[in-house]
């Protein structure tokens, strides 16, 4: 992918675009969870019916990310982004618009098709407009508290929306957004073209990768209230399974194939895609648990939930800001890494032993300044380490590659906690407790094994290399310092 050139002042204006269209597709993924009781009651919904509200958005999102990465290395990333805000903002519209059943569905799961370009290609473009060593160690803890961030900042936002206009709302704010960053895009994204836009596309790699994602994140979403061993699920996951066999030897027959296997020979690319997969099914563990949590234990309303987020995103504000990015420079980003996830996963484990009459000072906050802390830490450095090494006509394929780790541990973890939670809350109901005690039994397991998988994600991070920008600039900074002392006399 070849980037011209851009003026500084106009590469961190694009910086900014780019996590607003980011952010626009992180909240989506959250905001419209507060909103469901009304679009239950104003269309109707059944409560079968009303999952795919969320689950067609997480269908289509989860399976085309790797597909849009690649889409946007073929034929470039600029144009695939403004794609995909055309695609999510018309889907935005159509959705606030909706007065049934089947467009509010069938428009969200545009949303997510778009929201999949989006973020695809976002990450590769920050990737290609920063390439000096600080500079991209600021511009990803932007990006990382964005991504970060931005699912707190969409419970506290739906709240407000549904509250005080309507649940259209939080479909309709996408529009004025979406809009601005179009056109904004077209004054500030390099053109880029892709590098093998005369190259045919993969379709049989793109066909069988995007239909397994597609039916294991159908399986995921519905494992719960369909039964993980019900003959349906089993089902899913194995022609799930099946195609993933047949997308690998696809991709190693192909001439030009959709996913070039060697990139998985890069260590901290498929390392950091492991930490990924598991740091996402933890943190997802902490942020709709203990929002439940919150709500149905401790009697918050969902106002106080988000009010309740405030100081953990606050202190990934501050690391984005500045504080990751000299972390990085200083350290690289094992221990950055290592040592956030063990953070986080310390917060979990406190959530884990919080009691039924929990108090917000002694019981919550550590919590959430712990996990604050460690994703603030953890999280610029895990997306550097993943786009090590990575030439950029692939950069939208291993940001397609990473943003599909996260999407699937988190969806994946999540539907696994929340059913060994809720089982656990059936036995302790089915021995005597109360509804309140048995739901605080049930969360405090899933938050204890969210705990486990931080701990392990960070036993990984020990096993990270220091990026090759990092081994350069220690290098050049130890020739420095050589050439210093040469001058001074000192062998």
């Amino acid at each position: 992918m070849t980037t011209p050139a851009i003026a500084d002042h106009k590469r961190w204006s694009a910086l900014i675009l780019l996590c607003l269209g980011e952010l626009m597709i992180v909240l989506d993924t959250t905001i419209v969870n507060v909103a469901l009781p009304s679009i239950q009651a104003d269309l109707q919904f059944s409560e079968t019916a009303l999952v795919w509200v969320v689950n067609a958005y997480m269908l289509t999102y989860g399976g085309f990310l790797l597909l849009g990465g690649r889409l946007g290395d073929l034929y470039g990333h600029r144009r695939l982004f403004l794609a995909g805000i055309v695609a999510f903002t018309l889907a935005s519209m159509a959705c606030g618009l909706a007065h049934t059943q089947t467009l509010l569905v069938a428009a969200r799961a545009v949303q997510g098709l778009g929201g999949a370009v989006v973020s695809a290609v976002a990450l590769s473009l920050i990737m290609n407009l920063f390439t000096e060593p600080h500079e991209r160690a600021r511009a990803m803890g932007v990006y990382g508290f964005v991504c970060a961030g931005g699912g707190s900042v969409g419970v506290l936002l739906g709240g407000v929306l549904t509250s005080t206009l309507s649940w259209h709302w939080v479909f309709l704010v996408n529009l004025p957004l979406g809009v601005a960053i179009y056109f904004a895009s077209l004054a500030l994204l390099p053109d880029g073209r892709g590098q093998r836009a005369d190259q045919r596309l993969d379709v049989a790699g793109s066909i069988s990768i995007t239909a397994a994602l597609m039916l294991a994140v159908y399986a995921v979403v519905n494992g719960n209230s369909l039964g993980w061993t019900s003959t349906p699920i089993r089902l899913l996951l194995g022609a799930s399974v099946a195609l993933f066999a047949l997308f690998l030897v696809i991709e190693a027959r192909v001439q030009t194939p959709l996913v070039p296997l060697g990139l998985f020979r890069l260590r901290n690319l498929a390392i950091s895609n492991v930490i990924g997969v598991l740091w996402a099914a933890a943190m997802f563990a902490w942020f709709f648990v203990s929002a439940l949590y919150l709500q149905l234990v401790l009697g918050y309303s969902a106002m106080q939930v988000g009010l309740a987020f405030l100081p953990s995103n606050l202190i990934m504000a501050a690391f984005s800001l500045g504080l990751s990015a000299r972390m990085v420079m200083r350290w690289g980003i094992r221990g950055p890494i290592a040592a956030g996830l063990l953070l986080a996963a310390i917060g979990l484990a406190l959530f884990a032993r919080a009691p039924v009459q929990g108090d917000f000072w002694l019981d919550v906050l550590p919590g959430m300044l712990l996990l604050g802390l460690g994703t603030g830490m953890a999280l610029n450095p895990l997306l550097l380490a993943a786009m090590d090494g990575v030439q950029p006509d692939q950069s939208g394929l291993a940001s397609g590659v990473v943003n599909t780790a996260f999407m699937m541990g988190g969806a994946l973890g999540l539907a696994v906690l929340a059913s060994l939670a809720d089982a656990r809350t059936g036995a302790l109901r089915a021995s005597g407790l109360d509804t309140v005690h048995a739901l605080h039994g049930g969360y405090a397991l899933a938050f204890l094994l969210g705990a486990v998988a931080g701990g392990i994600a960070a036993a990984l991070g020990g096993l990270l290399r220091p990026t090759q920008q990092h081994r350069a600039h220690g290098d050049t900074m130890a020739q420095s310092a050589h050439a210093n002392a040469t001058s001074s006399g000192n062998p």
